[in-house]
């Protein structure tokens, strides 16, 4: 096709109220933006015509947004599971007794409580950190069941009962020694915005010599230099 008669072509189809974008596919032709935006200049076009082409290249700009975010999805997927793979071996090293003192140590010097001497009291909204915390401990040290004691903490508008059956799937404790589940009444007549959100366990086990214990592995923690 003829340079005049490409623009020719162009020109009708831009009459037509067709966006620079309909007009490439419908030609078959690379032709560069601007020298569409030149030969299509002062063209007039309808009201009508106009809100479509609005409307269109707002749709356009849309569905790139759509395609960036998916295709910046799928590259942060590729990239977290070559970083899972690049320290996956270091699980293996925590069926290492003193390592697992040391993971330990570092998770109750975060979360654990430091003020009461007669027991460890370790407290977290995460069931993998209190699924991973109680699997250390009952991994690592000979303890008597008994000993535990599993305190939830929540919000006014939360089902107690189902967060309560919720955790104890996640600790294993046995409900007759969870103590009554506590309300903030902070939250009252307030809607929680995080439907995944399971309040707050805290678990408590009794023993003041492990409690001295992760302590003090969490100060040589702290004297690295």
């Amino acid at each position: 096709m003829k340079n005049a008669e490409l623009k020719n072509k162009v020109i009708k189809l831009r009459k037509s109220g067709k966006t620079y974008g309909e007009i490439m596919k419908m030609i078959s032709s690379p032709i560069p933006k601007s020298t569409l935006s030149n030969w299509c200049n002062g063209i007039p076009l309808s009201k009508i015509q106009k809100l479509r082409i609005e409307r269109k290249m707002l749709s356009n700009i849309n569905k790139g947004r759509v395609i960036a975010l998916r295709v910046n999805k799928e590259k942060r997927e590729k990239y977290l599971k070559s970083v899972e793979k690049r320290v996956s071996y270091l699980s293996g090293d925590l069926k290492d007794r003193n390592v697992a003192k040391l993971v330990m140590g570092a998770l109750y010097l975060g979360e654990g409580s430091k003020s009461r001497h007669g027991s460890l009291t370790f407290g977290n909204s995460s069931p993998g950190i209190i699924r991973a915390f109680l699997f250390l401990l009952r991994s690592t040290y000979d303890l008597d069941e008994k000993k535990f004691r599993c305190t939830v903490q929540c919000r006014a508008d939360q089902d107690v009962k189902k967060l309560e059956r919720f955790w104890l799937s996640v600790t294993k404790i046995p409900m007759r020694q969870f103590y009554k589940t506590r309300i903030d009444p902070r939250t009252s007549e307030k809607t929680s915005r995080k439907i995944d959100y399971k309040g707050v366990c805290r678990i408590e086990y009794f023993s003041a010599d492990l409690y001295n214990e992760l302590l003090k592995i969490g100060d040589l923690i702290c004297s690295i230099n």
